[in-house]
């Protein structure tokens, strides 16, 4: 993929929403800022969970150290098959997020995003479990195992997510854009999981924010259960 920055079609005329033309009109804010970072829609059925997962068979980071993991990283890009991305993946924003490490080893992400011109700030809690580089994202909707399956903390970190046994991946970087080595091990960790190219999703590297004032934050973290 030598040019991975996408493409921003312009809007169709009668478009009511500049943020994406294809979401119901009338879709509840949560909705749309947790589509795209749990990599489907939220859903609040809960389904039984099998003995055995897919996400096992990845291998976190060795020896994986939250306090060299935390601070600022870029959204660089999404492998999914999620229908939002399908719909919405010329769409998507410029997306940061600061992490912070709890006492007991849990990952605190603050992720800013923009939708409709407004900077929204998203917290979300990764539980630790037993085995380090492995987390439970715990929400409104069903909960999310996660893997940090590489990093070298200084420039790139591939982080994997299951959600109802399907498996979706993310590439963040330090900086907005990440070295071409970066992209072919992402690349090439998704094609030997049978993800195709056209299932990955590169983030814009301009219009970041920030900073979101009180009215504009989405606090997940208070979902424990």
């Amino acid at each position: 993929m030598a040019n991975w920055e996408p493409t921003r079609p312009p809007v169709p005329k009668g478009t009511s929403s500049p943020a994406g033309h294809c979401r119901p009109a009338m879709a509840p804010i949560a909705v749309l800022l947790l589509a795209g970072l749990l990599l489907a829609s939220p859903s609040l059925a809960r389904r039984p969970k099998p003995s055995k997962s897919p996400i096992d068979n990845i291998s976190a980071q060795e020896q994986f150290d939250p306090a060299l993991f935390a601070g600022k990283w870029f959204l660089v890009g999404v492998a999914s098959d999620c229908l939002y991305l399908r719909e919405n993946g010329y769409r998507v924003e410029a997306t940061n997020v600061v992490v912070s490490v709890t006492d007991s080893g849990s990952l605190l992400f603050s992720t800013f995003r923009p939708l409709e011109g407004i900077c929204w700030n998203i917290k979300q809690s990764y539980f630790a479990s037993k085995t380090p580089g492995r987390f439970l994202l715990k929400g409104r909707a069903v909960p999310v195992d996660v893997v940090v399956g590489e990093t070298d903390y200084s420039s790139y970190a591939i982080l994997y997510f299951q959600k109802n046994r399907k498996i979706s991946a993310k590439l963040y970087g330090r900086t907005a854009q990440v070295a071409n080595i970066a992209l072919k091990k992402f690349e090439a960790a998704m094609t030997a999981m049978g993800i195709t190219d056209d299932h990955i999703f590169y983030y814009p590297v301009y219009g970041f924010c920030s900073t979101a004032d009180q009215f504009h934050i989405l606090d997940e973290t208070k979902y424990t259960g």
